[in-house]
């Protein structure tokens, strides 16, 4: 017979083994039982992201994703990687997730790794993998999972990482012991919304993407609605300014140490697409690229 408990701590076992820095876990559920997604895309927040309100009734429940759904592991990879270098004439900051290897393709192997594990653990159950590319609210869940809480700014915190990583999370029908959610921390601190240059962060934990520099700079089809402040790729102020990332320590790894640190604007708009793909091949940043090259074709 499956032993929930056994089966939680070994698979938090087994992803310390694959490199990933945090594991939770939470019982499949409704997510959003007092349908905050719906209020946020009420008020348009949103921005061009469409299909937010699209994929809207499997964000609230993943059980609509993978029936029998019973448990959801999320996992946190630290992703901090030094001081930001200074910018040289023509160029523009990158958020730090972005300077070295595309976040997606780092975790994509150790997640699917991790399913193996649990599915060994729990013959015939099924799971479902999702690296913030499916209808699956990573964010939400690593809350109930105990990854840490939500910020102001909208992101999670955890004591030892601060904001500085990214998530995993597996959908699966195997029972798996839940972790209980942590407290808030953030107390009575507003760094993050008075630091926000756009005013992006119209009220604690709810972000308007039509505001925000990382939506306009990463998403956005068209040319910026906002002025980015020097940001070419993603945002980092509100995680700058946060106290609970003073003291975050670079992540052990290597995947997330790259050349991207800043990104020449001059360039993107001499070379050629193939030159492009040589030089950013495999990074957040190429995905953002190639989809830009695209649409002008």
């Amino acid at each position: 017979m499956n032993n929930p408990l056994r089966i939680a701590l070994e698979t938090k076992r087994r992803a310390g083994e694959l490199g990933f820095d945090l594991c939770g876990i939470a019982e499949a559920a409704n997510i959003d039982p007092t349908d905050r997604l719906g209020a946020w895309l009420a008020r348009g927040y949103q921005a061009g992201m469409g299909w937010m309100e699209r994929t809207k009734a499997v964000r609230h429940d993943v059980r609509e994703k993978l029936p029998g759904a019973r448990s959801v592991v999320v996992v946190a990879r630290n992703y901090y990687a030094g001081e930001r270098p200074a910018l040289r004439d023509g160029e523009g900051k990158v958020a730090r997730y972005a300077w070295g290897r595309d976040y997606h393709d780092v975790l994509r192997g150790p997640l699917e790794a991790l399913a193996t594990f649990i599915k060994e653990q729990s013959p015939g159950a099924q799971c479902y993998c999702c690296v913030d590319s499916a209808p699956v609210m990573e964010k939400a869940w690593a809350v109930r999972a105990g990854i840490g809480w939500q910020g102001k700014n909208g992101l999670i915190l955890n004591q030892e990482l601060g904001s500085w990583f990214v998530l995993g999370a597996i959908v699966t029908t195997a029972e798996l012991a839940a972790d209980a959610p942590l407290e808030d921390g953030c107390g009575a601190c507003r760094r993050c919304l008075e630091a926000c240059p756009t005013g992006a962060i119209v009220e604690p934990g709810v972000v308007d993407a039509g505001r925000c520099i990382s939506y306009w700079t990463v998403e956005a089809k068209e040319p910026a609605g906002v002025d980015t402040h020097g940001w070419a790729f993603g945002c980092d102020v509100c995680q700058e300014v946060c106290p609970w990332n003073g003291g975050v320590t670079d992540a052990s790894a290597t995947d997330f140490v790259g050349e991207n640190r800043n990104l020449d604007i001059s360039q993107l708009l001499e070379i050629g697409e193939e030159a492009l793909r040589r030089r950013y091949g495999g990074s957040a940043i190429w995905r953002m690229l190639r989809g830009r090259l695209k649409r002008r074709s």
